[in-house]
């Protein structure tokens, strides 16, 4: 089996099951306490990865936004905010994304097919690595592990969640529940259809229930991984 990193998903859900709504602009779903939440976690790894569906859609920073965090990732000897990646098909990303001009690298994964447009494109605007003819998720983790990716957070969106899911490529999913519904079966739920892992034979294994104000949390352990990540001394 090729190395990989271990691999937290984290997103906020409304109580429906949806990521987002159907209107134009990105729903917030999670509270401050909640953000603040991520932004920790955020500052607990290596890399952020997103899908290029969420760069165009959500137009994301992807850094950690808490300076005493910042500096103590200063004071690791690692960078103020993790590598921030995404992963794209087409090559269809705007230079002039938000992803591309905030502090610290941001690294895009492309099919073979758009490596040379989106190179030329983006520039000097992020490091484009050739992830092969069709990557798989199995391809983009080995990649990010060979680049010194150990913990990896992935952020959405539905697409790169079903795929690392059914490929059963997650070690845990950090999910919050927003007390409120969408009730629009255009916006986005939380994983397209699929043959998951975790069934009624194979149920995921529950390790935290956390209110954080109006949200809660709940985190699931998806691999027998979390005793090495915490013999490395990480959360």
């Amino acid at each position: 089996m090729r190395a990989r990193p271990y691999v937290v998903l984290s997103c906020c859900l409304s109580l429906d099951g949806y990521l987002d709504d159907a209107a134009g602009e990105r729903l917030v779903l999670s509270n401050e306490a909640d953000l603040d939440r991520v932004d920790e976690l955020r500052a607990d790894c290596d890399a952020i990865l997103v899908g290029a569906g969420t760069v165009r859609a959500d137009n994301p920073r992807l850094v950690v936004r808490n300076g005493h965090r910042r500096a103590r990732r200063r004071a690791l000897g690692e960078t103020s905010t993790p590598l921030k990646v995404t992963l794209t098909a087409t090559g269809d990303l705007d230079p002039h994304a938000r992803l591309f001009g905030e502090p610290g690298e941001t690294v895009v994964l492309c099919a073979s097919p758009a490596f040379d447009r989106t190179r030329d494109s983006l520039a000097d605007r992020a490091t484009v690595l050739d992830a092969g003819e069709s990557p798989t998720m199995a391809d983009v983790l080995a990649i990010l592990h060979e680049h010194g990716v150990r913990r990896l957070m992935v952020e959405g969106g539905r697409t790169l969640l079903t795929q690392l899911l059914t490929a059963g490529m997650a070690d845990e999913l950090q999910l919050a529940m927003a007390p409120l519904f969408v009730g629009d079966s255009r916006a986005p739920r939380f994983v397209a259809d699929g043959r998951f892992p975790w069934d009624a034979g194979n149920r995921a294994e529950l390790t935290e229930v956390r209110q954080v104000g109006d949200v809660v949390l709940l985190r699931y352990q998806l691999s027998d991984r979390q005793a090495a990540q915490e013999a490395l001394g990480v959360r």
